[in-house]
């Protein structure tokens, strides 16, 4: 087998990239030797290679900042309507490659690091990955704010800069153990600080109702320190913004203190201000009550909500004085989308400005919040579901609080109005919930708060209307919507998977890139002989340079003609890797039974980190590498199987191995899975999917024809109508002999001989007390199985299917997403228009 194309031989090749510019490359030289002389090693003789990034990172910046000064000024001038994305998590990955590619100075880059002696991908891999995120909440983030960015629409990222982001995944004794990850060690060249424009904070103190209105006073103070990070589109010369806060103490922090003499407890105290933004909440899809998680939550939005309004009133590029002071205009200039429930208290912070600071009338203020806001609901699993109790309300936000009673009391008089006598429906429906501890349902103020809500997928989007918020949805079903995610085809495409994208560009020019529904021209190609060798041969380098990376890093060797079969995501019981595990098992029962009959040979690979507190997924991680453990190293096995579990899963690893997979596997149960981007990353890089008709999975379907998957399982009525008669899991156990095999060996100890009774909690939830049915898709799961490995057996057949899904994931692009957002909750349109260039003159 032919070895993979070294980057130097590939980098000779002509690219979808573009050729560089000599012009360019010699820029970049002098500008790489300028950074690394005068601003990094100036008391040092030898350069590292971290000071070889960092120059580079300044080359790559300083062509952003003249883009990006100009941007903001393209929009102080023309006053569009402002669109801020409010999320508690951005996913950004790396930002060295990614700015490369959209300011297209990848091939100049790396010409210009080539003749000075230095490989730019080695260069690459020294950054870290800014992980302020858990998962597809986060990464989703990142990738709307890309796409906002290439459709020109005047657009700010606000959350929190975390000084620890995701923690980094260690496996010891297969186990995992969480390391902080202290990712700003080295400084982020990327980021900008903006001390001019730190907001104060306010938390605890009293409500004082007064003739001249009510004020919040005696409170906590903290500022919030912006830190800037631009944000580039693709190739328009548009840049926009992602503010960041931190949280830093007053100078005045808790000195009174002084008085009483412990000045230094007092200083040493300021580290209480400061933890706010301090670490990222490692949990997906699971509500934390922490207080700590609470003043994060205010803490971003306070900030937020002040910045936004400072905008809409100066509104004129660098100017402080207001130019507005009526708030009538205020939906019409600014639109703030909710990611999930997490800046929910924007609505009654909006609320307690316009009302209590700005003097609007009440009625006003609730239309202009309503107006203003929109909310975007991430998942149906109860415990995901953010319910505060109303006691930590009081004593951190009390004035939020008396403002939350009072819009409850007024969405109830109505309801009342329209269904009298219904007590049950003003319970359902109430934001507060009554109960031992009363609590405050933040997705029940978030559909009540906004004038949009939508679901991410539309299955999701159906289940949210039909069960989550049913009654809202009988009350205004105007406002719900469906807005199927996507991905950048610019990171997940363009740079993680460059041969695919040449090879593509070849047939049919650079314009998917911005338009990835041209990807259906592909489908005149299907059965083109020359296209699908090059298609398998991507993939077969993609696959080697896979399997090189495993052996460096893990010590691990793989077979790179094997199936990879992948499964990469948070772990979680829904997602159902035990799913997975059960399969590998089995297919080793089966080797191990009849050595002499033929296998297709796999290497199933499983990845993703467990929230820290979470025991059952920390167990079924030690599980997947109990069982890689001794199928590994069984010598009948051989190379036709492996199992292996790829540690400290993150953006840049899935940058790795999305491209070189061949299988991709989506198997929550039907109605959990809101809808997930990791599948649509695979379609794009050319891994077929096996999964359920869950999230996104069914609009793949869609696109790409049921048959060009490999579809199994309950669908959603399914496993409601299982709900109802009771899932039994023993009775599956006793009717299918090798699923009991493979639970017999779990629990016996058979992968865990040195503490045999390891796996018992997880065999008896498996028996007992499974909410995601694993044992009910079993069979159908082993079945689709077969047919996956009859199909992979002629690879021209499969490679066809490969180029469908390809051809057909054009609707998964972000970019449809948010021209669907900016349409249709916004009322923005997207722009095509090009700003002009640093270097040239303005309009």
């Amino acid at each position: 087998m032919a070895a993979p194309l070294s980057d130097g031989e590939r980098r000779k090749q002509i690219s979808v990239r573009g050729i560089a510019g000599l012009g360019d490359v010699a820029e970049v030289r002098k500008s790489f030797n300028r950074h690394l002389h005068f601003t990094l090693v100036k008391d040092r003789n030898v350069a590292t290679p971290r000071d070889y990034y960092f120059a580079l990172a300044h080359t790559v910046r300083d062509h952003l900042v003249g883009r990006w000064i100009r941007t903001q000024q393209h929009y102080y001038e023309r006053d569009p309507k402002r669109i801020y994305y409010l999320s508690l998590e951005f996913y950004m990955g790396r930002t060295l490659q990614n700015t490369m590619v959209n300011l297209g100075l990848q091939n100049a880059c790396d010409e210009a690091i080539y003749q000075l002696g230095l490989d730019l991908e080695e260069l690459e891999e020294i950054e870290e990955d800014a992980g302020l995120g858990n998962g597809g909440l986060g990464r989703l983030a990142a990738c709307f704010l890309d796409s906002m960015a290439t459709l020109g629409l005047a657009a700010y990222g606000y959350g929190i800069r975390y000084e620890f982001g995701i923690f980094n995944q260690k496996i010891v004794d297969g186990w995992q153990v969480e390391e902080a990850d202290d990712w700003l060690r080295y400084g982020n060249p990327w980021e900008k600080a903006r001390p001019e424009y730190m907001l104060p904070v306010h938390f605890y103190g009293r409500v004082d109702h007064t003739p001249d209105g009510v004020k919040w006073v005696d409170t906590q103070v903290v500022l919030a320190m912006p830190y800037d990070t631009p944000v580039p589109g693709y190739k328009n010369n548009t840049v926009n913004t992602m503010r960041l806060w931190s949280a830093k103490a007053p100078n005045d922090f808790n000195l009174q203190e002084f008085n009483v003499g412990d000045y230094i407890e007092a200083v040493l105290d300021r580290n209480l201000a400061e933890n706010i933004s301090r670490v990222l909440y490692p949990n997906d899809n699971f509500f934390e009550g922490k207080e700590l998680r609470l003043k994060q939550e205010y803490f971003v939005v306070a900030a937020t909500l002040q910045d936004i309004i400072r905008r809409f009133k100066s509104s004129k590029f660098g100017c402080r004085d207001p130019v507005r002071t009526c708030f009538e205009t205020f939906p019409d200039k600014v639109a703030i989308q909710l990611n999930d429930t997490h800046p929910a208290l924007s609505i009654p912070e909006l609320m307690r400005i316009l009302v209590d600071v700005e003097k609007v009338d009440w009625d006003k203020a609730w239309e202009i919040t309503k107006r203003t806001c929109a909310y975007t609901n991430h998942t149906v699993l109860p415990e995901a579901l953010e319910r505060w109790p109303v006691s930590m309300f009081e004593k951190l936000l009390p004035r939020h609080l008396e403002i939350i009673y009072a819009l409850n009391q007024m969405h109830l008089d109505r309801v009342a109005a329209l269904y009298p006598g219904d007590i049950d429906r003003l319970r359902r429906m109430s934001v507060i919930e009554e109960g031992d501890c009363k609590r405050i349902n933040m997705a029940h103020l978030c559909v009540i708060g906004s004038h949009a809500v939508n679901g991410v997928a539309r299955i999701h989007s159906d289940i949210v209307k039909n069960s989550v918020f049913k009654d809202f949805y009988e009350l205004e079903p105007e406002k719900f919507q469906n807005k199927t995610n996507g991905i950048t085809p610019r990171r997940w495409l363009l740079l993680c998977n460059p041969g695919l994208a040449d090879v593509i560009a070849e047939k049919i020019g650079e314009g998917f890139i911005t338009d990835l529904s041209q990807l259906k021209k592909l489908l005149d190609f299907i059965n083109n002989e020359t296209f699908i060798r090059d298609v398998a041969k991507v993939k077969q380098e993609n696959k080697l340079k896979f399997a090189a990376y495993l052996e460096e890093q893990y010590k691990v060797k793989i077979n790179p003609s094997s199936m990879f079969d992948v499964q990469v995501k948070r772990i979680h019981e829904y997602k159902r890797q035990l799913l997975n595990c059960l399969h590998a098992v089995t297919l080793y029962n089966r080797i191990r039974s009849d050595s002499s009959k033929s296998f297709v040979p796999r290497t199933i690979m499983i990845g993703g980190k467990a929230a820290p507190g979470y025991h059952m997924a920390k167990m079924i991680i030690k599980l997947i590498t109990s069982i890689g453990e001794v199928i590994n190293n069984d010598p009948y096995v051989g190379d036709r199987l492996k199992v292996i579990f790829l540690e400290n899963y993150r953006v840049s690893l899935a940058e790795k191995v999305i491209p070189a997979a061949d299988l991709s596997q989506q198997i929550s149960t039907a109605g959990t899975e809101a809808s997930g981007t990791g599948n649509m990353k695979f379609m794009v890089n050319g891994a077929l999917t096996i999964g359920t008709m869950d999230g996104a999975n069914v609009e793949m379907a869609e696109e790409a024809g049921e048959e060009n998957l490999f579809i199994f399982g309950m669908r959603v009525e399914d496993v409601e109508a299982l709900d109802r008669q009771g899932y039994n899991a023993r009775e599956y156990y006793e009717r299918l002999p090798e699923l009991r095999q493979a639970i017999d060996q779990i629990s016996s100890g058979f992968f865990s001989p040195r503490e045999p009774g390891c796996f018992r909690d997880l065999v008896n939830m498996l028996l007992y007390h499974d909410r995601f049915k694993v044992f009910a898709d079993y069979e159908a799961y082993m079945k689709c199985q077969g047919q996956v490995d009859q199909l992979f057996m002629d690879p021209r057949e499969w490679t066809k299917k490969v180029i469908r899904n390809i051809a057909c994931s054009g609707k998964f692009s972000s970019d449809r997403t948010i021209t669907e957002y900016a349409r249709e909750i916004w009322g923005v349109e997207p722009s095509a228009t090009k700003i002009p260039p640093p270097n040239l003159p303005r309009d």
